[in-house]
């Protein structure tokens, strides 16, 4: 008789049969990194099932509690496919693996993505689609990263751009779990000596900055045929001096109550939803010319 090992081996699961584990097991210690660089944490269904259709070759490990079986059957094939481990552990060791109570019952290890380098020619490409770009130029709360980034993907943007500002806060685990999949829907740059490459898209791009005291209000931006570039700066100083000197224009967002300002992430929602409708606006052909001419009488036809 050929004996078998069963499944709920002391081990991570690996190989290619899917997984139905009901003794959640503790999980051994998380892989070294690369050279450089950390694994992330990307916990909640949402993220995490957007990482498996993105770029499932970058899940190291994945986690899970009993409760989502259902779901994930996909997932777990996908690591079996790919022969890398994966477990169903209890709420403590999940919470223990992610760094957050704030999980969701599913967490997958995975390897970071890396930005890509911006230039101006590339940038320059994106003008015929009309669609606005957002720069984060010092945005310090991964938490805010993560919500822009929602918001973008929601409004159905292609691309976000972090600046190499000091304070920019970079895509962290707080950043995906917060943007819910949306990171893995934009395309991801990262811009270097930000000043110098706005004035190199100048006149190409109408370059717009944000403040919270001053500058036209945003219901006073006139229409402009150029596509606009958005510049977001810290939460707490706002955007550089160098910065704001390469802004065409500053706008503000007009309040009615007694909170004097916006966060940042909802600020990106209300000029991704202004700004993306007078580009679409604008990107739409013309309806053809309508010839005004006097009433249709239809010719009588002569008896042959």
């Amino acid at each position: 008789m050929i004996s078998r090992k069963p499944l709920s081996s002391p081990r991570l699961q690996t190989g290619s049969v899917p997984p139905s584990p009901r003794q959640p097991q503790p999980a051994p210690p998380l892989p070294d990194a690369p050279a450089g660089d950390k694994l992330l944490r990307v916990a909640g269904f949402p993220a995490v099932a957007a990482l498996f259709q993105a770029a499932p070759e970058r899940v190291v490990r994945f986690f899970y509690e009993e409760r989502m079986i259902p779901r994930i059957g996909t997932f777990c094939a996908s690591m079996a496919g790919q022969r890398r481990p994966y477990r169903m552990v209890d709420t403590a060791e999940l919470s223990r693996i992610a760094g957050t109570v704030r999980h969701g019952g599913i967490v997958a290890v995975a390897e970071p993505r890396l930005l890509q380098e911006l230039s101006p020619e590339r940038i320059h490409t994106w003008a015929t689609t009309s669609q606005p770009v957002f720069v984060l130029d010092g945005v310090g709360n991964t938490h805010n990263v993560g919500a822009i980034a929602r918001t973008l993907a929601f409004f159905g943007y292609d691309r976000l751009i972090l600046s190499d500002h000091p304070a920019q806060a970079g895509l962290s685990d707080s950043a995906y779990r917060v943007a819910e999949g949306g990171l893995e829907h934009l395309q991801l740059f990262r811009a270097s000596r930000l000043p110098a490459l706005l004035h190199r898209l100048q006149p190409g791009y109408r370059i717009i900055g944000t403040a919270l005291d001053k500058g036209i209000p945003l219901e006073k931006l006139a229409d402009d045929p150029r596509p606009s570039l958005v510049i977001l700066g810290n939460e707490e100083q706002g955007l550089s001096p160098a910065t704001l000197k390469c802004c065409e224009q500053v706008v503000r967002i007009r309040g009615r109550g007694a909170v004097q300002s916006l966060n940042v992430s909802a600020t990106v929602a209300i000029l991704a939803y202004a700004l993306g409708t007078q580009g679409a606006a604008q990107a739409r052909p013309a309806a053809p010319a309508v010839t005004k001419t006097g009433p249709h009488h239809p010719r009588k036809r002569q008896p042959r």
